[in-house]
């Protein structure tokens, strides 16, 4: 894995009260930054994801293009490199606060103007929770954002999302090393369990369905679940992923003292070009979810939504091994950019 660079952000009044000391953010740059300053593009982690996990898409002739662009990585808090449970050593006595979406990118934003020099955004980019982070940031700072681009993401987490996020979190917690407020040890049934919760919900009923895992290599049904999802979370830190799974589940753009849970307004505030990706059979981020986004974007310089036509539910937005997918994603984000 690519080292991360590491913006210290001092002591950090947290939204939810807490003073979290000594915060870091961990992130990584790709490409050079031109002489206008107009070159930067914003890409955010996912779920249990750290930057090294999802640069495969920073690549000469993809959408985020090194030699066209400047590409900052920023690892979302709870991830392991940024401040997560797994590195705050003695900080917190008790539980770990909880680090919303708006607490990460308002330290994001200190990163890129006050240790980068950035006072433009060319594109906000992300997938999953880093669609989410894309949304907040147009929100948050529609004079900086040009363009954001949503992948299988939303403004908010959905009821039914939620739902989701309550099935992974029992499954985790179910471990005998959850003590009722963290992990005392590592739960490996608990991490295991949480994988196969996962596999149903990331992956769509066609996927399985049409035996699509075959394509991946796998022998059976069987194998595709246990090489694939019972170890997908095992290299993670669990109460990192718990400190996520929070921040995705009460993710929206609007539970702000700024907006004070108006979501309408929220949304109006957005000036940027939007370009929203969701996948035609992701379960838990739904298209329709995205399609209720549209008519609320009424300040939105313009509005594109372009569903991925795939079978392969959530993951159709991070492609690595869907030549297809990975083909539409990166024409379909390349033509955003270049209108």
């Amino acid at each position: 894995m690519t080292a991360p660079r590491l913006f210290r952000a001092g002591d950090v009044t947290l939204g939810c009260g807490t003073v979290y000391p000594d915060m870091v953010l961990a992130y990584q740059t790709y490409g050079t930054l031109n002489a206008a300053r107009d070159n930067a593009i914003l890409y955010p982690t996912s779920f249990g994801a750290q930057h090294s996990d999802i640069a495969w898409l920073v690549q000469p002739g993809g959408a985020l293009d090194p030699e066209r662009y400047f590409i900052v990585i920023a690892d979302l808090f709870g991830n392991g490199l940024s401040a997560s449970p797994s590195n705050a050593g003695a900080r917190f006595a008790g539980a770990y606060p909880f680090v919303s979406y708006h607490d990460a990118v308002a330290v994001q934003h200190r990163l890129l103007t006050e240790e980068l020099g950035l006072e433009r955004l060319a594109l906000v980019y992300g997938w999953s929770m880093g669609g989410m982070q894309a949304y907040h940031w147009a929100s948050l700072y529609p004079g900086m954002v040009e363009r954001i681009a949503v992948v299988c993401g939303s403004a908010r987490c959905a009821p039914y999302n939620a739902v989701f996020l309550e099935s992974v979190r029992a499954a985790l917690t179910t471990d005998p090393a959850f003590d009722g407020t963290r992990f005392t040890a590592r739960p490996a049934a608990g991490l295991r369990a949480m994988g196969r919760v996962y596999a149903g919900w990331a992956m769509s009923h066609g996927f399985y369905r049409n035996e699509l895992w075959r394509e991946g290599g796998f022998t059976s049904l069987e194998d595709y679940l246990s090489r694939s999802w019972d170890t997908a979370f095992a290299h993670r830190d669990a109460n990192d992923l718990l400190a996520q799974l929070a921040t995705w589940q009460r993710g929206d753009i609007s539970a702000s003292p700024r907006w004070g849970g108006d979501f309408a307004a929220a949304m109006a505030a957005i000036r940027a070009h939007v370009l929203l990706m969701p996948g035609e059979t992701d379960a838990y981020f739904q298209r329709r979810d995205s399609e209720d986004e549209v008519p609320l974007l009424t300040g939105a310089a313009s509005v594109s939504l372009r569903p991925i036509p795939s079978l392969h539910g959530h993951r159709a937005g991070n492609p690595i091994r869907i030549p297809a997918d990975r083909a539409f994603l990166n024409d379909t984000v390349s033509a955003f950019l270049r209108g």
